[in-house]
């Protein structure tokens, strides 16, 4: 609900550079309204020096005067008419939004595992039986493991591995449990999987 008589955000002019806040932004506005070029100048020499007191932490950067500069031409809409001390024609490209990247849309059945694990799976479905596959099925059952705990489920039990690595490869691969050995996942790499999370 709003108050009468209040003024809100919401229903103001939107800002071109929200980082420096309304008040930078009317003072811009009023240089912009002024009829001298003299006072407009110094105007908006001031503005530079305010907009660097907000903006400090860039200051070491080289080309920091000139993106400050390239901002007031932002703000004011390219119609403040200065002598500015820098070309300020590049200006635009700082506000023009970079085209959004492609998102993969690939749903993955397994989140949990990942897809470079079930890349794995669908190698391992084709590769013959001896040395190499037994390396690599040890590695991606030790994987899917680490996985498993660090996703937080619930069940992390052997037979669980083993019975998603034998879904995932279509019967490709089976571990005998009685002989198969996992790593030990410690306390300390739960922990330290877990601190990652938050």
């Amino acid at each position: 609900m709003e108050i009468e008589g209040l003024d809100y955000n919401t229903q103001r002019e939107k800002l071109i550079l929200p980082e420096y806040g309304r008040e930078i932004q009317q003072m811009v506005d009023h240089a912009v309204s002024l009829p001298d070029k003299a006072e407009r100048q110094r105007c908006a020499e001031t503005i530079i020096d305010i907009m660097a007191r907000k903006d400090s932490q860039s200051r070491n950067t080289t080309d920091y005067r000139q993106k400050l500069w390239d901002h007031l031409a932002l703000m004011s809409n390219f119609q403040l008419d200065i002598d500015y001390p820098c070309d300020v024609s590049k200006a635009l490209k700082i506000a023009t939004k970079p085209e959004p990247l492609p998102y993969q849309n690939n749903r993955i059945a397994v989140r949990h595992y990942g897809k470079m694990l079930l890349e794995v799976m669908e190698k391992l479905k084709t590769m013959p039986p001896g040395e190499a596959r037994d390396k690599l099925v040890k590695h991606t059952a030790n994987q899917m493991k680490r996985n498993l705990v660090q996703w937080g489920h619930g069940s992390v039990e052997n037979e669980k591995v083993a019975a998603d690595i034998e879904r995932l490869t279509d019967g490709a691969i089976k571990l005998d449990l009685k002989t198969f050995r996992f790593d030990k996942i410690s306390n300390n790499e739960n922990a330290e999987k877990k601190r990652k999370r938050r």
